[in-house]
């Protein structure tokens, strides 16, 4: 695996979201046309959707979680080392809560955390 993409994974569960999106972006803009384009692109919404969380700017967050879900759609659950079905039931927890302004997922409990499984668990 790319070490942009394991230092993604550092980089959000330690709530570092706009370095994260950062890391990732440079993996990402060289291989946007790549199969896995829309799969870096979706992660670095969601770490875009947390820099937003982190300042209470609910309704951007909103649209890039969104943007995230589209772009990861056509991945199968487990993709990269990532249980992408886990994160889709996560995404859309957090987008109802949103939406119904029951809570900011930043500050109603533990933060969130990505987890990527070593490469010899993993398949695609």
């Amino acid at each position: 695996m790319p070490p942009e993409y394991l230092a993604f994974f550092d980089e959000f569960n330690h709530q570092r979201f706009y370095e994260a999106h950062d890391v990732l972006e440079a993996l990402w803009l060289p291989s946007r046309q790549a199969p896995n384009g829309e799969f870096y692109k979706g992660l670095i919404q969601i770490a875009g959707a947390f820099v937003h969380l982190q300042s209470d700017r609910k309704g951007p967050a909103v649209a890039l979680l969104k943007l995230a879900e589209f772009n990861l759609q056509s991945y199968p659950d487990l993709h990269n080392g990532l249980d992408l079905g886990a994160l889709r039931s996560l995404l859309h927890r957090w987008l109802v809560a949103l939406e119904d302004g029951r809570f900011n997922p930043l500050r109603f409990g533990p933060p969130p955390r990505l987890t990527v499984k070593s490469p010899s668990s993993s398949s695609s």
